[in-house]
């Protein structure tokens, strides 16, 4: 499948004044956001930008008003970082930042509030239950059948999942999840294939970029897959048909808007294998910019290198117009 290229940014470095890149944090995708904010940094750097690293574990946000903070590339990941708690301190502090902005940014971190919110609106979702013990758990593996998936409503890059196949697996499986938050997510598993997209917005107007299709060994995608492992196939492009490429397209651009992200995004989306049924299983406001990440490996593909991809989204940072 052809895609139309994206034109590399024609920003003035200088115009972008003194960028702090926000990476590390507290959350568990510490050691994620890590490797992110130390590539966008170097990346930043090279093409010219006053760019500084600052971690908020280390160091209160008011320095960024003492350091002469002009704008703000949030590389973190997880609680603390992309779900608007953050965005909402730097709003009070009236420093631009990158991504979606407070309220899209709090619904998208939460996989129960945006699959409510798409379901209302008629997207596909996998089917799910919201558990609060082991044995709720085992009333969702009966409801939803076998495989089922648990795992934290507000985590990501796989932490705290399970994939459980048999009642006895779901204390197990609950635990897991619980000690990363209070409220579990049951899902119903689909067979398939697994598929991403990102979102990019160019120009004022959001675009999905090609779709990825991933194929890891066993199908388990899990934390090590995703993010020290060499064993994971990345067919960018996709290889799909191209009906199917633009459907998924599609679905992952009317998701991003839905939630009123902004910016950028990445939507998760498996292709059942009986009937190529796409489902939308959740979207990450603050995708990872690692050696291994999915977003930069499509945007090259629509011909947007790595530096110039992180200067385009620093360049589209801002205020939440809702908020002011």
């Amino acid at each position: 499948m052809s895609f139309t290229p994206l034109q590399a940014p024609r920003v003035n470095p200088a115009e972008l004044g003194k960028v702090a890149v926000l990476f590390g944090g507290t959350s568990a995708e510490r050691d994620v956001s890590l490797m992110s904010g130390s590539g966008v940094l170097a990346a930043l750097q090279a093409e010219g930008v006053n760019a500084i690293a600052f971690d908020p574990a280390e160091r209160p946000l008011e320095d960024l008003i003492k350091e002469g903070v002009d704008r703000c590339f949030i590389a973190l990941h997880g609680r603390g970082g992309e779900d608007g708690s953050l965005q909402g301190a730097l709003e009070l502090l009236k420093i631009p930042y990158t991504g979606s902005g407070v309220m899209a940014s709090s619904i998208a971190m939460d996989k129960i509030m945006t699959k409510r919110i798409w379901r209302f609106e008629g997207l596909p979702t996998p089917d799910w239950r919201l558990v609060a013990s082991a044995e709720d758990c085992e009333h969702a593996l009966t409801a939803l059948g076998a495989p089922m998936i648990v795992k934290p409503a507000r985590e990501g890059s796989s932490i705290g999942l399970t994939k459980v196949t048999d009642p006895s697996q779901c204390a197990a499986a609950y635990a897991a999840a619980a000690q990363h938050d209070p409220e579990v997510l049951c899902e119903q598993f689909i067979d398939g294939e697994e598929t991403t997209c990102p979102v990019l917005t160019v120009e004022g107007e959001a675009q999905s970029l090609p779709v990825i299709r991933i194929k890891a060994p066993g199908g388990n995608y899990d934390y090590q897959n995703k993010y020290f492992s060499d064993d994971v196939k990345y067919l960018c492009p996709s290889l799909l048909d191209a009906d199917e490429e633009a459907e998924i397209q599609r679905l992952v651009l009317r998701a991003f808007k839905t939630l009123g992200c902004r910016g950028w995004a990445r939507a998760d989306v498996m292709i059942r294998a009986t009937d190529r049924q796409p489902f939308l299983l959740e979207i990450n406001t603050s995708p990872g910019m690692t050696s291994h990440s999915l977003v930069p490996m499509s945007a090259k593909v629509a011909g947007l290198a790595y530096g110039q991809l992180c200067v385009h989204l620093l360049a589209s940072a801002s205020l939440d117009a809702a908020i002011r």
